[in-house]
């Protein structure tokens, strides 16, 4: 990517979207997390956590309000201020459309079917194409995809040959009486343990979440897609200077989803007033794992989604990305494999989370791939070229962050 100046770095969509010097007064975020069994509420807490060590890096005054409710969706006010500067107040309006009810009804079954529809979610993949375009664009995340069911089938390879000693060894049948409980006590209260520090079955239900956002073939993932485009119609009637639609890992594809399926309905879905002027949005992909489904050959209306995102006039996208964050797709142009490569490609840009934390944390947590992947919407100890709060709380236009240094700030 052509490094420019941050005031006058231009958007490939056009010359009316471009990041300018202007300050953003008030804002209203749409914000999709990734696949985590957090609520509403438990989402505002880490949001609360994290932009108060991000006001301390970046000497903001911020205030964080009490998250509201309504019928459609949840909400919470930000106040900030850039101390010693007078740019005034930026007010922004912060709605969550979180996954839980569904991660927790994947992560609620009983242990045999989450083995048995992990399994089944995993091979209609295989099948579908998504793991050869996983190896072919990303080979780190399509051992990412590989790894649960490795470990899985390692785990239940090692129970039943302790369950089958007995046999294996020429010995009488009935000591399969201690065998089979060994195997089963080893399973339970030693290999489980050990593959819950790689959250090895959460993983399983991730993709089945996956597997059902490119088949569009469960109802109730249907009817929350559904249910989330009403609370974004409801969060547009909010009048603003900014609309910042972000969204993480796999919460790019419901978004996707959602504002795909939007401007498939309404393509004036993002004009307002009488004489219907466009509205400033930005599509901010934080670790977007859009193409962990969209690659899936039924994944037709995602993918359809993605070049109607990509031609909107009215919408810059930014893919944020990590070289070493393995949980996506890195340097992949995204809008070109969901198969427009004629349509304008969303702008990368790229940070590194060993910049954005203290040297002692970062040594902690640089092995946990899980915890990696989540800093894009963790708060910042150090300065550097991208920090979730100060995109989403801050007085700079989202799309200032496509180049965005910290001696520009």
């Amino acid at each position: 990517m052509t490094t420019q100046s941050p005031l006058t770095a231009q958007t490939p969509h056009d010359a009316d979207n471009s990041p300018t010097a202007e300050r953003v007064r008030k804002r209203v975020v749409l914000h999709f997390p990734g696949f985590e069994p957090l609520d509403a509420g438990m989402h505002h807490a880490r949001y609360v956590r994290a932009a108060a060590q991000s006001a301390k890096t970046w000497n903001l005054d911020l205030q964080t309000g009490e998250l509201q409710r309504t019928a459609k969706t949840a909400y919470f006010d930000i106040t900030c201020r850039v101390r010693d500067a007078g740019d005034g107040v930026t007010q922004s309006r912060f709605y969550i459309f979180d996954h839980c009810a569904l991660v927790n009804s994947l992560n609620g079954k009983p242990l045999p079917r989450r083995i048995l529809d992990g399994y089944r979610s995993a091979l209609r993949i295989v099948t579908q194409g998504g793991m050869a375009g996983y190896l072919r664009h990303a080979w780190r995340f399509g051992l990412f995809f590989l790894f649960p069911f490795l470990l899985v089938a390692v785990v239940l390879g090692l129970t039943a040959v302790i369950a089958a000693l007995p046999a294996l060894l020429g010995l009488n049948m009935l000591h399969l009486l201690w065998s089979i409980p060994l195997g089963l006590a080893l399973f339970r209260y030693a290999f489980l343990p050990f593959m819950a520090r790689f959250h090895t079955l959460h993983l399983f239900a991730d993709w089945e979440m996956a597997d059902a956002m490119g088949n569009l073939d469960r109802p109730d993932v249907n009817a929350w897609l559904a249910s989330c485009m009403e609370g974004v119609r409801e969060a547009l009637t909010e009048d603003a200077d900014e609309y910042l639609i972000t969204s993480h890992s796999m919460g790019s594809a419901v978004a996707t989803h959602v504002i795909g399926m939007l401007l498939a309905e309404s393509p004036d879905a993002f004009r307002r007033g009488p004489a219907r002027s466009e509205r400033k949005v930005s599509f901010v992909t934080l670790g977007g794992a859009i193409l962990q489904c969209s690659l899936l050959r039924p994944a037709t209306t995602l993918r359809e989604c993605v070049g109607r995102i990509a031609r909107s006039p009215q919408i810059f996208w930014l893919e944020v990305q990590c070289l070493t964050d393995s949980i996506h797709f890195y340097k992949s142009r995204i809008v070109a494999l969901a198969g427009h490569e004629d349509a304008p490609q969303a702008t990368l840009a790229f940070i590194r989370v060993k910049r954005m934390m203290a040297p002692e944390r970062y040594n902690r947590i640089k092995r946990d791939f899980l915890r990696v992947h989540r800093q894009y919407v963790l708060g910042s100890e150090a300065k550097s070229n991208f920090d979730f709060t100060l995109m989403t709380a801050g007085p700079l236009p989202a799309a200032r962050f496509a180049s965005f240094t910290p001696e520009s700030f």
